[in-house]
């Protein structure tokens, strides 16, 4: 009796504090409010909206390696979507991304070749690489870049890690789940905005075959696989 008390009450407090993290990311309502305004003025009252897109190869538009599909890549796809929504505004999709990279090689440079850019909206976008450096050292660069643009008034959208075929998505407490759990609470404890590609793609992750559907190599979504990760994004600008 006391063990299932234990149980429910364990069960009770793990609910309570992943809902604790929801409630303190951004809320795609309202979070660029501002910037939504800015989207729907007309010339001559319409200025230049930045979005830059920071990370590794997947953002960078790398399909089958060394193809690089930029049209059919998500930055590009959301700036059709974009357009749809806001025929009036005048947009710069900058993309910062290199293939390869990983987060802490991406604060070392961020400075000079994002912050330059003057974003109003930033993405950023290295977990399928983090892995290679372990969550602590991630932790520290995303957070690091995190408030280097948010003191500036940037607007900052996290993604969780887009697929790996190899990686085995029956375990709980594979790689890519820990980095997504991670982005998550770098975004809870942030205040900033969250959009979940480990959570769109997961109706694929038990069958290997549909994945592979999505995917233009094992660790590189192809342009069915971007257009999920663009649904994430576009649900910030509605």
């Amino acid at each position: 009796m006391r063990l299932t008390f234990l149980l429910i009450l364990a069960f009770c407090t793990f609910t309570s504090f992943g809902q604790n993290l929801n409630s303190r990311i951004a809320d795609p309502a309202t979070y660029l409010s501002d910037l939504k305004t800015e989207l729907q003025k007309e010339w001559p009252k319409n200025r230049t909206i930045n979005i830059v897109f920071h990370g590794h190869s997947v953002p960078a538009g790398y399909f089958k390696t060394p193809q690089v599909n930029t049209l059919g890549a998500y930055p590009q796809l959301l700036l059709t979507r974009l357009k749809t929504l806001y025929p009036y505004a005048q947009l710069n999709i900058i993309v910062t991304a290199i293939g390869g990279e990983n987060s802490i090689n991406g604060a070392k440079r961020f400075k000079r070749d994002v912050l330059t850019h003057k974003p109003d909206i930033l993405f950023i976008d290295y977990a399928l690489n983090d892995r290679a450096i372990g969550a602590d050292k991630a932790y520290e660069a995303w957070n690091k870049m995190i408030k280097m643009a948010k003191v500036r008034g940037i607007k900052v959208i996290l993604l969780t890690p887009s697929p790996d075929q190899n990686v085995d998505y029956s375990d709980d407490k594979n790689a890519l789940k820990i980095h997504s759990d991670q982005i998550l609470k770098l975004a809870a404890e942030n205040h900033v905005g969250l959009a979940d590609s480990y959570a769109a793609f997961e109706p694929f992750y038990s069958n290997k075959e549909k994945l592979s559907k999505m995917m233009a190599q094992v660790n590189h979504p192809n342009e069915k696989g971007h257009e999920l990760i663009t649904n994430e994004l576009i649900k910030w600008f509605h």
